[in-house]
């Protein structure tokens, strides 16, 4: 589940949150997303694969927020740790992290339109 995003580090690319597929994240306006909806939060990672900032904690329970010690996370090397061992984008050509996932964007962005779609048609509906 998404724990952390690391406002230093942010550069309010707001990539991650235009990828989740949950709609996990909310963008603000001259500041980092913010985590909005926790709950929510399936553990894809995608958040994370799309932070070419190494921004984001996502801890592997998806069940339950997990307590994490922002300081200790700063200091370990899991930050951009799961974009690295998939060969993504810009660990790509380092033979040291062979690519072994696919880039499921379109997947995920559909996801997500739908259930924005969903959730905006039960607001009009009125359930």
């Amino acid at each position: 589940m998404i724990e952390l995003v690391i406002a230093e580090r942010c550069t309010g690319c707001n990539a991650c949150v235009e990828i989740c597929p949950t709609n996990v994240l909310e963008a603000i306006s001259a500041d980092v997303p913010r985590i909005a909806r926790q709950e929510d939060c399936q553990t894809c990672f995608m958040c994370e694969l799309y932070c070419r900032a190494d921004a984001i904690y996502v801890a592997p329970d998806c069940e339950n927020p997990t307590p994490v010690d922002k300081k200790a996370i700063l200091t370990s090397s899991l930050l951009g740790e799961f974009r690295r061992n998939h060969g993504w984008d810009e660990w790509a050509d380092d033979p040291r992290y062979p690519n072994e996932h696919w880039r499921m964007e379109s997947v995920f962005l559909r996801a997500r339109d739908m259930a924005i779609a969903e959730a905006a048609t039960k607001r009009v509906e009125g359930g």
